[in-house]
């Protein structure tokens, strides 16, 4: 408790957030500034960067879904230290120091609906090799009071980005948040660039650039209907997404087609903004913050303003990129000084909770 009561009056904190999203496009570090006056927080993004993973770390994290539970635990160990030793390498050169460190970590099986989840990259591996304390685990409390533990950028979106009606973020699942009657509402949407890299990748590239592989497609009307169908797109909130249910149920369904890569992905973009569209639409207001990787692809983007009644608005790149593991920073900030982080109105728990766990 010594190193959190110290904090609790202050009104300044400078925090490095950490991010590894499912699309397995590197670690996000963010290094961030965050002040509270009576007017609420402000923040900035005071130096940013990611880290691509070589192919060897890429491959053990995206086949740890299979992995035994020995193999998890020896990564859970290995992901941390290479987390702390990017952080190392991050600082270097840099005149700030941090408070400390928010980690999301990587997800390796979120089942909220059977009661449990796992984000490794462990937190005092991270702590150790950097020499600063370091919260992660923010997802487990919340599931524990049967929630969906995620999504929890909600409170980010409502401190930091309220002067938009929606926040809506693309990366590897598509999930917005937005007020209504007071409360925050959010849920994933579904599958975006983690299922559009899935295909990119067996032609030989990472993604699909600007959609322009998709673009030379023709939807398939049948494909899209099957998708469209899939019971999470007719469910109620609240909902959250992982692997397993894309392994489940989306990806046999583009499997057991033999249509093209390119005509696969075409229906994909319909889909996707098909989802998004038809979520947005039913809210209130005019304006729609874009971020998250998919805010990059121009095709993704004229496909959802051509279906969209808002504006689609994509901001500054850092904002684009960072958005996430800015958050993440701020829900260490709320950790220290005994604030709630994960909302029962958005993750469906019995009550909020104060999300995370720390080592020092």
């Amino acid at each position: 408790m010594l190193f959190t009561s110290e904090y609790q009056n202050s009104n300044t904190f400078k925090v490095i957030g950490l991010m590894s999203g499912t699309s397995l496009d590197g670690l996000d570090i963010c290094f961030c500034s965050f002040f509270r006056n009576a007017e609420g927080w402000k923040y900035s993004i005071d130096k940013a960067t990611t880290v691509k993973y070589n192919s060897e770390l890429k491959e053990r994290l995206s086949s740890a879904f299979f992995a035994t539970g020995v193999e998890i635990t020896k990564l859970d160990y290995d992901y941390g230290r290479w987390i702390g030793k990017a952080v190392n390498v991050f600082l270097r050169d840099f005149d700030k120091n941090p408070d400390f460190i928010a980690s999301h970590g990587h997800t390796i099986f979120h089942s909220p609906n059977e009661g449990f989840t796992l984000q490794i990259g462990k937190g005092s591996a991270i702590a150790v090799e950097t020499g600063i304390p370091c919260i992660c685990d923010f997802r487990s409390s919340d599931v524990n009071r049967s929630g969906q533990g995620a999504p929890l950028v909600p409170i980010g979106d409502k401190h930091l980005f309220s002067s938009y009606d929606i926040c809506l973020n693309l990366g590897g699942f598509s999930n917005l948040s937005y007020e209504k009657d007071n409360s925050r509402v959010a849920f994933d949407i579904g599958p975006c660039n983690i299922i559009l890299n899935h295909l990119a990748e067996k032609v030989g590239v990472d993604f699909d650039n600007d959609g322009k592989i998709g673009q030379k497609g023709n939807v398939s009307i049948e494909l899209l209907n099957k998708l469209n169908s899939l019971e999470h797109f007719q469910s109620i909130t609240p909902k959250s997404l992982g692997r397993e249910w894309l392994n489940e149920f989306f990806i046999p369904i583009i499997e057991d087609s033999n249509l093209s890569v390119e005509d696969k992905l075409a229906t994909l973009y319909e889909h996707i903004t098909d989802q998004i569209a038809s979520c947005t639409n039913k809210i209130n207001g005019s304006t729609v913050l874009a971020t998250g990787g998919g805010a990059h692809n121009r095709f993704l983007i004229h496909l959802l303003r051509n279906k969209s009644n808002h504006s689609i608005v994509t901001p500054d790149k850092q904002t684009v990129d960072y958005k996430e593991a800015l958050i993440f920073a701020f829900l260490g900030v709320l950790y220290i000084i005994n604030e709630h982080g994960a909302l029962a109105s958005v993750t469906g728990a019995t009550s909020d909770s104060i999300s995370g766990c720390l080592y020092q």
